[in-house]
């Protein structure tokens, strides 16, 4: 079965019409996810500013003017503010390519319903990012004018806390980040409020992949693949309906093995068990991103397509894919 997708590429050096006819597109949508628990069990806008302050002050300025573009409304302020979001679970695989030149690839796993099917250039102070666009300014995945690159994975853990939703620790690791050093210290820092693991690899070919959880210490790794769980299965019925060990098996025999080679690594993304067509489920494969710290390029890619951008050379407009859905596939 196929499933028609288009996606879209948007750059503004600065928050102006084009993310605000973006917000207002999505919105609905996201409304209706933040208040679906009730809008009392969402942090205070005093709560989720004060958070912000505390944890990620450069990035103050850039959400008053999102808040303002985006309505201004308190329940706007408090869900841009990414701090204490419902939950939400993710499969997604990744892994590094260590020898030169480096790679960052990753598959992302999620329900094609909710995905934002939009890729982002910005000049968001003063530092150009790319990447594949959540929450509205959020990122899933990405890679700055640096050339570090970062993305994550859901960490397979029940556990909900205090802490921010992923994919602004992304954007802000991109924003004020330009080595896997300094990125590993932020990610380290600010709390996040469900289980992730974040990969990270800059332009010198250092990587990292760092285990976060709410009510445990983050775990800083040289691992080079990663899915979902975070060394060992704590979640086994997450784990056994998204193949996370199997897919981690295969990925490292793609990355590790002594007859390796970049080529073979991404191909392994575009294959089961790491590939999911599981659609059906929200949890099917996305697309797979394949991120170059030399080139500031990134790849999106599909078993018969490749979508081609970097930060030289970022072209504006649409892309069609059709998704292929397993027959057979549980639902």
């Amino acid at each position: 079965m196929l499933i028609p997708v288009t996606l879209r590429a948007l750059s503004e050096d600065s928050p102006g019409p084009k993310w605000a006819e973006v917000a207002r597109e999505y919105w609905p949508r996201y409304r209706a996810w933040f208040v679906r628990e009730g809008e009392a069990k969402r942090a205070t806008f005093l709560a989720c500013e004060r958070a912000l302050r505390r944890h990620m002050p450069e990035m103050v300025p850039l959400y008053e003017q999102l808040v303002d573009a985006a309505g201004g409304s308190d329940l706007v302020a408090r869900f841009l503010s990414m701090y204490r979001p419902p939950t939400y679970a993710t499969g997604c695989s990744q892994g590094v390519w260590r020898q030169w030149p480096p790679l960052l690839v990753r598959n992302y796993d999620y329900s094609q319903i909710l995905w934002e099917r939009l890729v982002w250039r910005t000049r968001w102070l003063g530092r150009t990012v790319i990447g594949n666009s959540d929450c509205l300014w959020g990122l899933v995945d990405g890679i700055n004018d640096a050339g570090l690159a970062i993305s994550l994975a859901f960490g397979g853990r029940r556990v909900v806390g205090d802490g921010f939703g992923i994919p602004l620790l992304v954007r802000y690791a991109l924003q004020v980040c330009t080595t896997t050093a300094e990125a590993v210290e932020v990610l380290s820092r600010v709390p996040c409020h469900m289980a992730y693991t974040v990969t990270v690899l800059d332009a010198e070919a250092r990587h990292a992949t760092v285990f976060l959880s709410p009510d445990r210490a983050p775990v800083v790794t040289a691992d080079t693949v990663a899915t979902n769980h975070q060394g060992t299965v704590e979640w086994p019925e997450h784990a056994l309906s998204t193949g996370s060990v199997e897919r981690l098996i295969a990925l490292d025999r793609a990355a590790n093995a002594a007859t390796a080679t970049a080529d073979g690594l991404v191909a392994q993304f575009l294959e089961a068990p790491v590939w999911s067509g599981r659609h059906g489920a929200g949890a099917g494969t996305l697309y797979t991103a394949c991120y170059s710290p030399m080139d500031r390029s990134l790849a999106m890619i599909w078993p018969d397509r490749r979508w081609l951008q970097s930060i030289a050379a970022f072209d504006e407009g649409t892309f069609d894919v059709a998704l292929i859905r397993r027959e057979g596939a549980a639902d």
